[in-house]
């Protein structure tokens, strides 16, 4: 979930240092799942995950790092599950540091390599390594040690994503991001195969973007930064430190404050300051004060720790136990009190929703409660966060493959649709969701709600925006409506307001209270306008006046502002401001958002017209004294559409504003005139006609929208036939996600297979050089009795030729007489034993003949070696240097 700061009072350094000696402790419990420290390893840690295409990247990687970094790498691999792996072997040839397969339970160590076995994970947990076993469904095994870094080693786990098809390592990214460790991903023009550093890259949790070699020379760069060796996790330590950094704190919120237009000083102090220390290790930067000269002429950078500072560690169905007790308890008891009303309706919000992911799984749980039968029941979803660029990935609701490992295969059967090796959320589910960037903080909430599902928020805000944060909870739901915290969290002093209906899963139920608390804005004007009682004279002279009008601004919208919608082309509608519901409503059915599907009978004339109007001009249209009957009384309105576009878009939008110029009138049968007037019988006449006309318009209207119902029903014959298309497409997906799994494996044993080439290329050259410089007739042969390799000495002696390698020696005549020396060979095959034999040539020379069993590395005998010692030569001194004095075969 994501954290929302608030505009809040600006502190000067003094009133600072202050306010951090007199803090009292958070009442929310400790730091967040994002922002656990653990001190169980005993150096960083660099997880190092790649597929195919990984091995090389890694080498280089390795290559390129020195051999004293005072940390511990761990390779994760994908490997095929049913072959012996020597990468152990093969890295150790590139690197001077230790390299080593990772055993059950492995203690890590600084400046040394661990490499994952095959068939096996391997997680982080209690300070060491353990390997666990292979889950079938899914190869996510970088992953699942990212995710288990990230919780183990906090803010000094980093995160490697080398060359590799597919997306495995961008959730894992993501939870190390999230934790405030430090990521990283080869670029894309360097990998052998780029998707899963572009899946990473693309998703939005890398730090640095880099060739394998260079993202080594950075990780030697920032291995000593304080960030790295010494994180603050003491609270003690963090309070001491925000006292002495009080004045470079500051400059810093005032640089996000003018180019984000948020006050972050009402964030939780120890988040921020672990936040700002993640950026200052990314730029080398060892002094708060260095980073805020860097942050106020850098615009990115305010960006990226702006970014920073809004924690993501959200997932679908986070906490299944959660989701289970909603589906079993809570969401059928409020669905069918719900659905006790003339026009049903079930209305959540979700706070800090991120990229939506919480939004959906709520919205997937309720339609799964519905179940599959036509049902009245409206559903409406809010998610808001903080965020612009993350409301707008959470709108179009499309993941990566990394989510199977959260979602279930009829969950992703039934509500994604999966395109081009991502997901996308249903539409018949984004429909029933609306996403709006919002602060919760200061912001007005949502109103008639009847579940609010606020996780991991509040852990990261003050206390004082606890005051304001649960009350606001307690205005916005209906009677009987629950607020959902997380396991962190809970209502503090407001258990008036809210009663805990679920310990386990801290649900809480809204509690009727005597005197009801209502949303005013006069208390947050006070808060605006604090802001300016500690600014310096000269700040406040400049910003001031501006500031003031815009808190002014916003009182008079929100008290005295007509009710209006915003829509686009198509007349739906994006956003509600102020009180409709006296010119729309939801009519039984489907739930639309169309506007004059939602407008009163009375008005969809006016309305189509109006706005067709000021769409056909690109100018405001007006239409006055609209007439809208509701419950027996009668109101006068008037109906203005506004075009606007927004900057840097070429999207147009509408601004449909609803004026009511009259109260409602009780409506009475007017006696029958006697003797109407000629004027009177003329308004009369007119009044017909545009009833007339108006009922002609309708029918004109009803017949376009039956047009439009055939073009609908021809749609969904196209729908149909594309969804059967889709799952012939997906079962494709299906095939080709296996073939590229194998490829993979195939991949990653070719690129071993070329190492071990290599390796037996330079072992047989150095063989061949061994063989050549011995001045000794030897002779290997198989257990068939065949040459295998034969010593250049061996020549003379056994009348052995190059040519003759791979020949049967029965077919050779040797120059010495050894009777029987088949039969001897087998003999010393069968019996492993040794024999020597004096053998003369056919000059009379004597030699001694030792023949010896062929062992192989694994201890078999594979035929048997055949070594001539010349007993003349050593009994009467050396000969000629021919090595055998015997004649060569001519």
């Amino acid at each position: 979930m994501r954290a929302m700061p608030a505009n809040k009072k600006k502190k000067s350094s003094k009133e600072h240092r202050a306010s951090v000696k007199r803090k009292s402790k958070p009442q929310f419990g400790p730091d967040g799942p994002g922002e656990k420290q653990k001190s169980s390893p005993a150096c960083p840690i660099v997880g190092i995950g790649g597929s195919a295409g990984g091995f090389e990247a890694a080498m280089e990687f390795l290559r390129q790092l020195p051999s004293k970094t005072g940390m511990a790498f761990v390779i994760v691999q994908h490997l095929d599950p049913h072959h012996a792996s020597r990468l152990s072997n093969l890295l150790g040839k590139v690197t001077a540091m230790p390299v080593s397969e990772i055993t059950k339970t492995t203690t890590p160590k600084p400046n040394t390599v661990y490499v994952q076995p095959p068939n096996k994970c391997v997680i982080a947990k209690n300070g060491a390594l353990t390997l666990v076993q292979r889950e079938e469904r899914l190869n996510v095994a970088i992953d699942h040690f990212f995710e288990s870094l990230a919780e183990e080693c906090g803010s000094r786990a980093i995160g490697v994503v080398l060359s590799g098809t597919g997306s495995d390592g961008t959730a894992g990214l993501r939870a190390i991001k999230a934790a405030g460790g430090l990521t990283f991903a080869q670029s894309e023009e360097s990998a052998k195969f780029d998707a899963m550093p572009r899946s990473a890259i693309r998703a939005g949790f890398v730090d640095l973007v880099l060739p394998p070699g260079e993202i080594a020379r950075e990780i030697e760069r920032i291995a000593n930064h304080p960030y790295i060796r010494r994180p603050l996790s003491d609270p003690e330590e963090i309070e001491k430190a925000a006292y002495r950094q009080a004045d470079d704190l500051g400059r810093i919120f005032l640089s996000l404050k003018k180019q984000m237009g948020v006050d972050f000083s009402a964030y939780k102090e120890s988040t921020l300051i672990r936040r700002i220390q993640r950026r200052m290790a990314l730029h080398r930067i060892e002094k708060m004060s260095q980073y805020a000269r860097f942050l106020r002429d850098n615009k990115k950078e305010i960006e990226a720790l702006f970014d920073d500072l809004l924690i993501n560690v959200t997932r679908f169905f986070r906490d299944e136990v959660l989701f289970r007790a909603l589906k079993k308890r809570f969401l059928p008891a409020l669905l069918k009190n719900k659905s006790k009303g003339r026009q049903p309706e079930l209305r959540a919000w979700v706070p800090g929703c991120a990229t939506g992911e919480e939004v959906y799984s709520l919205a997937i749980c309720i339609l799964e409660t519905l179940g599959r039968a036509p049902s009245k029941m409206r559903i409406q979803i809010f998610g808001t966060d903080l965020s612009e660029s993350v409301i707008e990935n959470a709108r179009l609701g499309i993941y990566s493959s990394a989510i199977e490992k959260d979602v279930s295969l009829t969950r992703l059967k039934r509500f994604f649709v999966k395109r081009d090796g991502t997901y996308q959320i249903h539409r018949n589910v984004r429909d029933i969701c609306t996403f709006a960037r919002q602060n919760i903080c200061v912001d007005p909430p949502f109103s008639r709600l009847d579940l609010i599902s606020c996780r991991n928020v509040l852990i990261y805000l003050s206390p004082e925006l606890h005051k304001r944060c649960i009350p606001q909870f307690h205005y916005a739901l209906n009677s009987g409506g629950y607020l959902i915290l997380g396991p962190a969290e809970s209502v503090g002093l407001y258990d008036e307001l809210f009663k805990l209906a679920d310990k386990k899963n801290k649900i809480y139920v809204k509690a009727a209270v005597t005197t009801p608390h209502t949303m005013d804005l006069i208390p947050q004007l006070g808060l605006e306008l604090a802001r300016f009682g500690t600014r310096s004279t000269a700040g406040a002279g400049a910003n001031f006046g501006g500031d003031l009008l815009k808190v002014a601004d916003r009182i008079m919208l929100g008290a005295y502002a007509p009710a209006a919608v915003v829509i686009d082309q198509d007349m739906h509608v994006q956003q509600f401001r102020g009180r409709t519901e006296l010119f729309l409503e939801h009519a039984p059915g489907p739930a639309t958002f169309n506007l004059l599907q939602l407008a009163r009978p009375t008005l969809v004339a006016d309305l189509r017209a109006t706005i067709k109007h000021a769409i056909k001009t690109d100018k405001p249209a007006r239409k006055e004294r609209a007439r809208v009957k509701l419950k027996g009384r009668s109101y006068e309105i008037n109906i203005q559409a506004v075009p606007f576009k927004i900057p840097g878009s070429d999207k147009s939008w509408l601004l449909v504003i609803f004026d009511e110029t009259t109260k409602g009138t009780k409506q009475e049968k007017l006696p029958r005139a006697l003797g109407k007037t000629a004027t009177e019988r003329e308004v009369s006449e007119l009044h017909r006609e545009l009833a007339a006309s108006k009922e002609s318009l309708q029918a004109i209207i009803e017949e376009q929208e039956a047009t439009n119902e055939e073009l609908k029903s021809a749609n969904e014959e196209i729908e149909s036939s594309n969804e059967e298309l889709q799952s012939t497409n997906e079962e494709l997906e299906t095939a080709k996600e296996e073939l590229q799994s194998t490829n993979e494996e195939l991949t990653t044993l070719n690129e071993e297979l070329s190492n071990r080439n290599l390796e037996m290329m330079e072992v047989t050259g150095e063989l061949n050089n061994l063989l050549a410089s011995i001045h000794m007739p030897i002779v290997m042969v198989d257990n068939a009795l065949t040459v295998r390799r034969a010593t250049p000495a061996a020549r003379g002696a056994f009348n052995i030729l190059p040519t003759d390698i791979g020949r049967p020696l029965s077919e050779l005549r040797p120059n010495i007489d050894v009777p029987d020396l088949e039969n001897i060979l087998r003999e010393v095959i069968e019996t492993l034993g040794t024999r020597e034999h004096k053998v003369t040539d056919k000059d009379g020379r004597q030699y001694s003949l030792r023949i010896r069993p062929y062992r192989t590395t694994d201890n078999k005998i594979d035929g048997a070696v055949l070594t001539l010692i010349d007993i003349d030569g050593a009994a009467n001194g050396p000969r000629k240097k021919s090595g055998s004095g015997v004649p060569e075969r001519k």
